[in-house]
């Protein structure tokens, strides 16, 4: 089973409310149902993590896995928008704009959201509607 998840995998920061809210709007707007989701403080995180060689748990980072590829930081949330369609499907104009200028904007971004959006204690325990999309 190494390197093989089922579905899109998006990995975020679980007690970040920027990345929460964004995992929020995911979900509501995923309407083939297709990702499946953890936080990053997880167990399953971690070993799923480790099978695909990363042993840099930077939870700084959102991190999509799909077809045994990583994306992060930028190149992640693009690839959600692609792989949710629609409208959403335009923002990967946005890789016209060199990797290193968009991982800057990102870590930017990533470095404030606790100051900018507050902090959870724990982790989000997901309802009874969306818990089987979560590891």
């Amino acid at each position: 089973m190494k390197n093989t998840i089922p579905k899109p995998l998006l990995l975020f920061d679980g007690v970040c409310n920027l990345c929460n809210s964004s995992v929020q709007f995911v979900i509501k707007h995923d309407k083939k149902q297709q990702f499946l989701f953890s936080s990053l403080q997880s167990d399953a995180a971690k070993e799923i993590l480790l099978q695909f060689g990363e042993i840099n748990m930077n939870l700084d980072s959102i991190i999509l896995i799909t077809d045994a590829k990583i994306y992060s930081k930028s190149s992640a949330i693009l690839k959600i928008a692609e792989l949710l369609g629609g409208y959403y499907a335009v923002g990967i104009i946005f890789y016209i704009i060199p990797k290193f200028i968009r991982d800057k904007i990102y870590d930017f971004v990533a470095k404030n959201r606790y100051k900018w959006y507050g902090k959870r204690e724990n982790c989000m325990i997901p309802n009874k509607k969306i818990k089987s999309r979560f590891l």
